[in-house]
């Protein structure tokens, strides 16, 4: 295992969730303070809708990598653009210019977009088959460290120096994240060999795959028992009364770390027991982790109760990340990495985006407890569905 390339991929996940991880969690808090409703609270997920179309330029990715310097082109330039329009947003008053920042957030999600189609591909062609499941830890990791960061650290960082010093020191970690990619792969220009070549067709040629819409039903139900959970989970801590502190090193710092661990072991576990067993187990934790919150509404909270709950619901998503990684790298085509590899995750995102949105309607109307129930029935519905349409696969995690 090449430990010092994994590093590499490592930094290029952790600093798309930086600035994705701070955002998300800093300004649901800051409407919320100021009396938004649950509803618009679901809504900013919309600015993540980049993420979810990114699968239309993936395939231009695609076409246009064929070696290691064309790869590192487009990870250079995507975070660039990335660091230049949070620079840019840190000129911006959240409460004055609320429109001006959703739409420069858009922009600047459309670049870290690019980089992860760019970033994605090339760590599938840079690793052995038997690697993957490692890789995938590694890409999890980068992600929940991130979160860690952008969620819990610079939530206290901002909540002590404010926005407009924050978001340039932000801006500057962004840049330095891609240092190790320029060190690793210095000067190479050496070929990346498919045995196929990308073609404009083929985003529409996935889906005629044997067999892959059971993996299609799997990554649009697997995360939909927490995903409403994950997105309400910071207002549901203001309306208990949780000061921002409070709630970064309660979610930002205990949560993700949480799922930081748990994403480092979900390889091992899933090289172990298999996919199908993984599949199983995984969906079974998320079902119960929409059950405890329920139970929980039922009887009342305390902080430490808040805590197991919060390393519950981090704990599975941690977990799962990485069998949904590893899942859909297995279904990747030769030459065709980025575009199908981007397909299967913008599905994840389009089905936590719409359960996000939903999730936050429903708590508007019937309450938490209402948002509970309703994962509840989404977690259930995704292990019946595993239970039901995957047979035993082979360990080859």
């Amino acid at each position: 295992m090449n430990w010092k390339k994994l590093s590499t991929f490592f930094c290029l996940y952790i600093i798309q969730a930086i600035p994705m991880s701070f955002f998300s969690t800093a300004i649901p808090v800051i409407m919320r303070q100021n009396s938004y409703s649950l509803a618009s609270i679901g809504l900013l997920q919309l600015i993540k809708i980049p993420w979810i179309i990114k699968f239309l330029w993936s395939p231009l990715v695609d076409r246009n990598t064929n070696s290691v310097l064309s790869y590192k082109r487009w990870i250079i330039y995507s975070e660039i653009f990335y660091a230049v329009t949070i620079l840019l947003i840190s000129f911006f008053d959240l409460e004055i210019h609320f429109p001006i920042i959703i739409a420069l957030l858009v922009f600047a999600f459309f670049a870290s977009a690019t980089q992860d189609i760019a970033t994605d591909a090339f760590a599938i062609v840079s690793f052995k088959k038997g690697e993957m499941s490692m890789l995938n830890s590694m890409q999890s990791m980068g992600s929940f460290a991130g979160a860690l960061i952008g969620s819990g650290v610079l939530l206290l960082v901002y909540n002590a120096i404010g926005w407009t010093k924050m978001l340039p020191m932000l801006s500057l970690v962004v840049l330095l994240a891609i240092s190790p990619l320029c060190l690793l792969y210095k000067n190479r220009t050496t070929p990346i060999l498919h045995k196929q070549k990308a073609n404009k067709l083929d985003m529409f040629i996935f889906f005629s795959q044997k067999h892959i819409y059971k993996q299609i039903g799997f990554l649009l139900l697997f995360y939909s028992g927490i995903i409403g959970m994950l997105a309400m989970v910071r207002p549901y801590f203001v309306d208990n009364g949780y000061s921002m502190k409070e709630i970064g090193i309660m979610s930002g710092v205990v949560g993700t770390s949480v799922a930081c661990v748990c994403a480092f072991f979900s390889g091992q576990i899933i090289k172990k027991i298999g996919i199908y067993y993984s599949r199983i187990l995984y969906a079974t934790i998320i079902f119960l982790s929409s059950v405890y919150f329920y139970i929980l509404s039922q009887i009342g909270t305390t902080t430490p109760l808040m805590y197991i709950g919060v390393i519950l619901l981090w704990a599975s998503y941690g977990l799962a990340s990485v069998l949904v990684y590893t899942s859909s790298m297995q279904m990747v085509r030769s030459g065709r990495e980025g575009t199908d590899f981007t397909i299967q995750t913008v599905l994840t995102h389009f089905s936590g985006m719409i359960v996000a949105i939903c999730g936050g309607k429903i708590a508007d109307i019937f309450n938490y407890e209402g948002l509970f129930v309703f994962e509840m029935i989404l977690g259930a519905i995704s292990l019946l569905y595993i239970l039901l349409l995957f047979k035993k696969e082979k360990n080859n995690g």
